[in-house]
């Protein structure tokens, strides 16, 4: 099974766009707060912001092309939120047209998934979504370079993912369902839970699935070595189609301490989902659907939290996030 219905089926909030909205979560100043997550919010996107806004209509003036904000985030971090408040915020509060697509917009087809899948029944890395090599690049490739050349004559499409679809596995909506922007964006949010991943020599992937299997935790060990050079693989072709730091202005990390708090967010959102809706997946089913992207995390975390761009000029800010989701600092790298 590929995600599960507890996913939301995210499309685009966007000025000049047909759409329906997303959800999201934002950080704080460099110091501490103590206001509860969801009290605070709108300010600390605010904040972060801030720091963004004046280097964005510095950006606008050397280059009419829209300006590209890259969004990750860990599992359960709130970063669909954080896409939806700050395309609000640039709109009313900025004067900036924006629109927001999700990684997940470009999946492959169900028969792809399922085909891909099937392909090697040993390959864990693919039996749910999500990995690089469940999304359709040259459909990625292609919507960026035609976003790049758009100047706001005639209709650009949005392509959408449909996850209510078998049961929950997904499968791409129909291109007449796909969102319709007819302006020009000024400011353009790609979101999504790797993006901002990049590839690592083979030889630094061998030698942290070999540190895995004497470790007790983690989830490399679980994974043959094969599987994950070729996830490496995958993502190299992702950053050098759309995904790569030349591909972005501006980036926006939200990390946490400590990856075992993507269990127990996602837990909080499942539970959540069963009090409003009276079903949803167990908690076992929960934790193997995490472990999923746990290989990704433990490969690639740690390069981006070292800086997704060449060189530290301001251009991605950090926000951390304690057990409780709430906002431990700011960091502008």
């Amino acid at each position: 099974m590929f995600g599960s219905t507890s996913d939301r089926n995210v499309r685009h909030a966007a000025a000049g766009c047909s759409s329906s909205s997303r959800n999201f979560a934002v950080g704080n100043s460099t110091s501490s707060r103590t206001e509860p997550y969801t009290m605070s919010l709108e300010t600390n996107i605010r904040r972060v912001l801030d720091l963004l806004v004046p280097k964005i209509e510095i950006r606008r003036q050397a280059s009419s092309r829209p300006i590209i904000l890259g969004i990750t985030g860990l599992q359960g971090s709130g970063k669909s939120t954080w896409a939806t408040e700050i395309v609000s915020l640039l709109i009313n509060e900025h004067a900036l047209n924006a629109i927001t697509i999700s990684l997940d917009d470009v999946y492959k087809t169900h028969d792809d998934l399922i085909a891909q899948r099937d392909k090697d029944p040993e390959n864990k890395l693919y039996r749910t979504r999500g990995q690089p090599g469940t999304h359709d690049e040259e459909l990625a490739g292609r919507f960026f370079a035609e976003l790049r050349a758009y100047e706001g004559e005639g209709e650009l499409k949005i392509p959408s993912f449909d996850k209510s679809q078998f049961n929950g596995e997904g499968n791409r909506a129909p291109e007449s369902e796909w969102s319709i922007i007819t302006t020009k964006p000024d400011v353009v949010i790609f979101e999504g839970w790797c993006v901002g991943f990049r590839p690592l020599p083979n030889s630094q992937v061998q030698a942290k699935h070999e540190d895995a299997q004497h470790q007790t935790h983690g989830t490399l060990a679980d994974h043959q070595l094969p599987h994950l050079l070729q996830l490496n693989e995958n993502l190299k072709r992702y950053c050098e189609t759309f995904m790569g730091p030349q591909h972005f202005d501006f980036m926006i990390h939200i990390d946490t301490n400590d990856l075992q708090n993507v269990y127990h967010w996602r837990l909080q959102q499942e539970h959540a989902l069963i009090a409003k809706k009276g079903s949803g997946m167990s908690d076992a089913a929960i934790t193997a659907f995490v472990n999923g992207y746990m290989p990704g995390y433990e490969l690639y975390l740690d390069g981006l939290r070292k800086g997704f761009f060449e060189t530290m000029d301001g251009r991605q800010i950090r926000v951390l996030l304690d057990k409780g989701r709430e906002v431990e600092k700011i960091e502008m790298m």
